[in-house]
């Protein structure tokens, strides 16, 4: 007869010359699942039953100690024992209890190391606690740090007013709640207190974006050429232009432990390269998290070069270029003649047509895309866009890449402006349009800071510089559709020079090189001429409606780009937007934001807003089917 194995127990007992060692072993991280959180509670219970035992001992098996809640009950109905109830039956139990902790004690694992008596990095300091008589030291009754109240008091004020300067997440100030009911009643209140805030919590959207958030994340590190080829080695790099975006790259690429070479056209743009890679670095020092002989250390795996001969033995080289695509002809074609066979040649263009780019070499199959995001060495998006003829083992040596530089990748397709671009361009127009027809840049990214965005359109094309966006729209002008709207008050700011930040005045003025802008009347006329000259009669627009129309515009676009197979799910969009473009993480990205407002409701503000203009609200054919047969994004997540 056949018999099953059972399933090996996440929580071993064992009693040792009076101490009663409780191990979690629940790999990899020892996660407080509910067989983990029975196994803690039927041991602390055996424990207190056990007249042999005189002290209890608490550890995690492996590299944790236990590191928080488990990912997979995400989403799932509550099991017993709840996490409170175990950690209040470790707190009573009437034998010294000790926590050795190693490894992460984080979430749910803090909880169980506070409910212990003693918390330790020895497991030799049990047989202290015995030798000094054992005392049982709960935390309820460790109250002398409350003594000063109005110490203590100050002390949450200032944590209330950081809080409150953080625009988002509401559940830092239900913390902050949680500790002001510690120190103004019992300790069983304040649990009470935690218990009633931390259900708020949970039963929030706010919690559903970011568990979606949290596992797209780990989704996009998945793509059909990471499943079926292996990296090429990386070792040696190129970094090819030593401006802001190259520099950047270069940085990354230092910090990840690479050896890199930065090609500029001649020695003088060479020397400003690098030293805007040292400034950077310099940054760092003025900062104190890092030393000069630290920046020195990196700096001795850094080459300069002007001559494309010092790439040959590249694993991998990144071409930072003008956006030009006679200027990345040019670099591709040295590249071509002077890097080794299976060297990988990537191209960082934000909109150029790759396949064009790759096509115009002997070896297209090493050519892919790798869109960086300024600053490249702080921005965590990397898009690996992949070429009709690239080679799977390249495009998993773009995944290998971006996990070396402790990146968020996500796959695209080839189009223009590959997926984060393409989506910007469309509720950047969306926006354009409600400014001409009456709405202010200003109320504009106000609304946009209110829905959770670090900066609004307006301000992010200050930053940029909008001459970038000027030469796009320029580029763009030959194939536009000329039935299509066009918003000309962009184009005459740039006219003036005035291109954001770096020229003193954009959209706002920054007087004195200051970085925050202020509202510009000049630009409010040139606004209010330009709606004359389209023969707009303004109108007044509530803040739900300019959210409204800016949100509708992103999805019905990031449907589009997943209906085409620019991205491989809406989850790809997702990530792309949340860590590249400012979406507030905690809503999840804006496929994940329209499942939970409703599909039917985004449609039907598209079919609202198609009345007036027909040609830009087109609802994607993606769309329209998920509402037809009543699903949402999510469901195509799961394919």
């Amino acid at each position: 007869m056949k018999h099953d194995n059972p399933a090996p127990q996440p929580v071993h007992y064992r009693v040792h010359q009076h101490i009663a060692h409780i191990v979690v072993d629940n790999p990899p991280v020892n996660a407080l699942g509910v067989a983990v959180r029975r196994g803690l509670q039927q041991a602390i219970a055996q424990a207190q039953a056990d007249a042999d035992v005189h002290a209890v001992l608490i550890v995690g098996q492996g590299k944790a100690f236990i590191a928080g809640a488990d990912i997979r009950e995400f989403g799932l109905p509550p099991l017993p024992p709840s996490l409170p109830d175990v950690c209040n039956a470790i707190e009573a139990c009437s034998k010294p209890v000790v926590a050795a902790i190693h490894g992460p004690a984080l979430g749910g694992g803090l909880e169980v190391a506070m409910s212990a008596h003693y918390r330790v990095a020895s497991l030799a300091y049990v047989r202290h606690v015995l030798g000094e008589g054992g005392a049982v030291r709960r935390t309820c009754d460790q109250t002398d740090a409350m003594a000063d109240r109005a110490q203590q008091q100050a002390a949450i004020d200032a944590a209330r007013a950081e809080v409150a300067r953080k625009r988002g997440l509401f559940s830092p100030a239900k913390i902050v709640d949680c500790v002001q009911a510690a120190l103004d009643g019992s300790f069983e209140g304040g649990l009470r207190t935690e218990r009633m805030l931390f259900e708020q919590c949970m039963a929030s959207p706010q919690r559903a974006g970011l568990i979606h958030s949290f596992f797209a994340e780990r989704e996009v590190l998945k793509s059909p050429e990471t499943k079926s080829a292996k990296p090429r080695s990386i070792k040696e790099v190129g970094v090819i232009g030593g401006g802001t975006m190259g520099a950047g790259i270069t940085v990354a690429m230092l910090d990840a432990g690479l050896h890199v070479t930065l090609l500029e056209r001649d020695e003088t743009a060479l020397a400003q390269g690098l030293a805007r890679v040292g400034k950077v670095y310099d940054g760092l020092i003025a900062k104190q998290r890092l030393t000069p002989e630290g920046k020195a250390a990196i700096l001795t795996h850094l080459t300069g070069a002007t001559d494309y001969s010092a790439l040959a033995q590249a694993d991998l080289v990144v071409e930072a270029v003008f956006e030009d695509m006679a200027v990345k002809h040019a670099v591709f074609k040295q590249l071509d003649a002077v890097c080794k066979p299976g060297a990988v040649l990537a191209t960082n263009t934000s909109y150029l047509d790759i396949n064009e780019i790759a096509n115009a070499i002997f070896r297209p199959q090493d050519v892919i895309g790798l869109h960086f995001f300024s600053p490249a060495n702080i921005m965590k998006l990397l898009e690996i866009v992949v070429p009709a003829k690239v080679s799977a083992d390249v495009v998993a040596t773009g995944f290998e890449l971006a996990r070396l530089l402790k990146k968020v990748p996500v796959r695209a397709g080839v189009c223009d402006g590959f997926i984060g671009n393409r989506i910007l361009a469309t509720y950047r127009t969306a926006a354009d349009h409600m400014m001409e027809d009456g709405a202010s840049p200003y109320e504009i990214d106000q609304m946009a800071r209110s829905f959770g965005f670090p900066m609004g359109p307006y301000e992010v094309s200050d930053l940029a510089g909008g001459d970038i966006g000027w030469a796009t729209r320029k580029r763009r002008a030959a194939t536009r559709d000329p039935k299509a709207r066009y918003v000309h008050i962009a184009d005459k700011l740039c006219e003036r020079g005035w291109f954001g930040q770096k020229t003193g005045r954009g959209w706002y003025l920054y007087p004195n090189g200051t970085r925050t802008g202020v509202p510009d009347p000049e630009v409010l006329a040139i606004v209010a001429e330009e709606r004359a000259k389209a023969g707009v009669t303004p109108r007044a627009f509530t803040a739900d409606e300019l959210q409204r129309r800016y949100l509708a515009a992103m999805i019905n676009e990031g449907a589009k780009v997943v209906e085409e197979g620019i991205a491989l799910r809406p989850l790809d969009v997702d990530v792309t937007l949340v860590h590249g473009y400012g979406f507030p993480r905690w809503r999840g990205g804006p496929m994940k934001y329209a499942d939970m407002v409703g599909l039917p409701q985004i449609l039907g503000d598209i079919h609202t807003f198609a009345l007036d203009d027909p040609q830009f609200w087109q609802p994607a054919d993606l769309l329209v089917q998920l509402v037809k047969e009543g699903r949402e994004f999510e469901s195509l997540n799961k394919t």
